[in-house]
This record gives structure tokens, C-alpha cells and sequence, in this order.
């Protein structure tokens, strides 16, 4: 990458706390467009994921919300937050008293992102810039994902791991506002939440973002 990951997201972001989630504060996009554009050359040269980090989704918020209120869900274990984007997650974990928390995500300009935020909110977060789904036997005691069930191959590669890891006695928590590939069965309701939105992000101003514990 020719610019500076760290530099890059610095000039097309603004430091904002997500509206369900005032104590944490990330390099947030204001606009979906002009980041957009802004990446396109990199995403063209680079082979680089949309900047789906740089946006706080309606299910990550609910999911960082509901930690956040049940410390207990994380407090003292190890952490991974999945497709972690910005890391709203593991920031919230860490903030929560996890014993550790770590970010997995393949996007670099993603991972410098989750760098600058927990700088930012003076919390330790460790990035897994690998992929991770299959891994067995696993660190983590708790595995909490955001928004990731809106492709139907990544989502049903990813169901399967976490299923075999909540059948080994992991915690799998989802935080989804409905997307078209989250699990139909296996799935225990925990809470929800009125997540505003942006009208450039979801198609209206308010999306219910609902917390599952998913089961193996």
C-alpha cells in the first residue's frame, strides 16, 4: 500500500462514539460515499475489503451494548472479537474486564484502525491479522461477533466453526439486525436494541439489533 494505513484513516475519519455506545469513542466515517471513493484505488491496487470498518453496525452496537451492561458475560476471560472492523467489540470486552482481548481481522487497513481505537480509548487490544475460522482448540473462552451474516458463504464457513466452539464450551454471542444468513436454528434470544442509523448506511433510521447466544 503506497499511503499510510495509519495516515489514511486518520484523513477520512472523525473520532465519534457509536450513538448506542457513548463510553467508546472510534475513527468513525461520517459519510458513506466519500470514504467510498476515497478507497476505491486502494481496493483496486491492493485487493482490499470494502472499508466496512469504518462504520459502527447495528448488530456490533447491540452486541458491545449488551456487554458493556453484563460484565460478567466477559469479565476475567479471553476475548475474540470477530470480523472485528473497528473493534467496537474487543474495546467493549476489554472495557468490560476481560482478562484479554483480541481483534481478528484480515483487512490491514482494518487492524491499524483497531490500533489507533484502543489508543484512543487507552484499552489493550491484540489484533489476529490471520484467518481464524477452523482454528481448534482455541484461546478464547469467549467469542462475540458483529454483522457477519450478510454473505452467505463467509457466513455459513463461519456458523460451522462457531458451533463446534460453543459445543466445546465457548461463549458465542451474535449481535445481527436481521440480515439474510444468520443461523434459523441453534440460536438462544438475549436482548435488543433500537440501534439509530444512518439513511446511507440502512435502508431507515432505526434498526433493532438483537444479542443470540448461539449453541453447537
Amino acid at each position: 500500500m503506497s499511503s499510510e494505513p495509519r495516515d489514511f484513516v486518520r484523513a477520512n475519519t472523525a473520532v465519534e462514539a457509536p450513538p448506542l455506545v457513548p463510553e467508546i469513542r472510534l475513527h468513525l466515517a461520517g459519510e458513506i460515499t466519500p470514504l467510498w471513493q476515497a478507497t476505491e484505488a486502494l481496493l483496486e491496487r491492493e485487493q482490499l475489503p470494502p472499508p466496512y470498518w469504518a462504520f459502527a453496525w447495528a448488530g456490533g452496537q447491540a452486541l458491545a451494548r449488551h456487554v458493556l451492561d453484563h460484565p460478567d458475560l466477559v469479565r476475567g476471560k479471553n476475548v475474540l472479537d470477530f470480523g472485528a472492523g473497528s473493534g467496537l467489540l474487543a474495546l467493549a470486552a476489554a472495557r468490560a474486564g476481560a482478562a484479554a482481548a483480541a481483534a481478528a481481522e484480515i483487512d490491514p487497513v482494518a487492524a491499524t484502525a483497531i490500533v489507533l481505537n484502543a489508543a484512543l480509548n487507552r484499552l489493550d487490544v491484540a489484533v489476529e491479522s490471520g484467518d481464524v475460522i477452523g482454528r481448534f482448540p482455541v484461546p478464547w473462552q469467549v467469542v462475540l461477533v458483529g454483522d457477519m451474516c450478510y454473505e452467505r458463504p463467509l457466513a455459513e464457513r463461519l456458523t460451522q466453526w462457531l458451533r463446534r466452539l460453543a459445543a466445546a464450551g465457548v461463549l458465542v454471542l451474535l449481535g445481527d439486525p436481521g440480515r439474510a444468513y444468520l443461523p434459523k436454528e441453534g440460536l438462544e434470544e438475549l436482548a435488543r436494541y433500537g440501534v439509530p442509523t444512518p439513511l446511507d448506511l440502512e435502508d431507515r433510521t432505526m434498526r433493532e439489533g438483537v444479542v443470540w447466544r448461539l449453541s453447537g
